[in-house]
C-alpha cells in the first residue's frame, strides 16, 4: 500500500486530488458506468457496488486530510448519539475537488433513478436534472449547510442505521466512497468490503436527523 500523502499547514494536499480526478474524467467514468445494471441492483437489493471509480491516490489524499480541521465545519463522535462507534466530520465550503467533481457527475443519473422510483410509487417530489438546481431548491429552503461527511473507524467500529437530515428537502439515494483498504483506520465506507475507490450506491432510510 503506498503510503499516505503528508499534510502541511493542516490542508487536505488538493494538488494531488485535482490532477488525478478533473471533473472532465470524472464526468467521463459515472458516464460510462453501467446504469441499467445500477437501477436493477437497486431495485432488487437496495444497493449497489461499482468498483475503481475514484483513483487511489485520491482516497489516499482524502484519508490523510482527516486531521485538516480547516476542511470540515463540524465532528460527530458516533457513540455519544448511539450512532454505532466511530465518529465523522462534515466538509465545510468549499468542497475538496474530487468530492465537488464525483458530486456533480453522480447526480443526474442518481436523479433520474429517483424519479422514477417516486413516480413508481405515486410521489410527486421530483428531482431536478442538474446538482445546482437541486442545490437552489435546498438554499431557498433554509439548507444552505454541505452535508458530504468522512467516516473515521478503528478496528471494531461501525454504523447504525441513521440518516442526516435537516430539512424539508432530501435525497433518497446515498453513494459512499471506501477511501482506504479494509484493516486500516481511515475509511468512508468499512461495510463495503471492496478497494480502495469502490463506490456502494444505496436508497436512504429516513429514520431519525443526525447531528450536524
Amino acid at each position: 500500500m503506498v503510503s499516505e500523502p503528508t499534510l502541511r499547514s493542516g490542508i487536505i494536499p488538493e494538488v494531488i486530488v485535482s490532477k488525478t480526478e478533473t471533473p472532465t474524467i470524472m464526468t467521463e467514468r459515472v458516464a460510462a458506468l453501467d446504469w441499467r445494471g445500477i437501477a436493477a441492483a437497486l431495485d432488487a437489493h437496495g444497493c449497489a457496488v461499482v468498483t475503481a471509480l475514484v483513483a487511489p491516490e485520491a482516497c489516499q489524499a482524502l484519508a490523510a486530510g482527516y486531521e485538516a480541521e480547516d476542511a470540515f465545519r463540524s465532528r460527530v463522535v458516533m457513540a455519544r448519539h448511539g450512532f454505532g462507534s466511530g465518529e465523522y466530520k462534515y466538509f465545510a465550503y468549499p468542497l475538496p475537488p474530487v468530492v465537488q467533481a464525483l458530486r456533480v457527475a453522480l447526480y443526474p443519473p442518481l436523479a433520474a433513478i429517483a424519479n422514477r422510483l417516486n413516480e413508481a410509487m405515486g410521489l410527486d417530489v421530483r428531482y431536478p436534472t442538474s446538482l445546482d438546481d437541486y442545490l437552489e431548491r435546498c438554499h431557498r429552503a433554509g439548507q444552505t449547510k454541505p452535508t458530504p461527511l468522512v467516516l473515521r473507524y478503528a478496528e471494531g467500529d461501525y454504523n447504525c442505521l441513521h440518516q442526516d437530515v435537516y430539512g424539508e428537502h432530501l435525497f433518497p439515494l446515498q453513494a459512499t466512497v471506501l477511501l482506504s483498504a479494509p484493516g486500516r483506520v481511515r475509511s468512508l465506507a468499512p461495510t463495503c468490503s471492496h478497494r480502495p475507490g469502490a463506490v456502494q450506491l444505496a436508497w436512504a432510510q429516513r429514520v431519525r436527523p443526525a447531528p450536524r
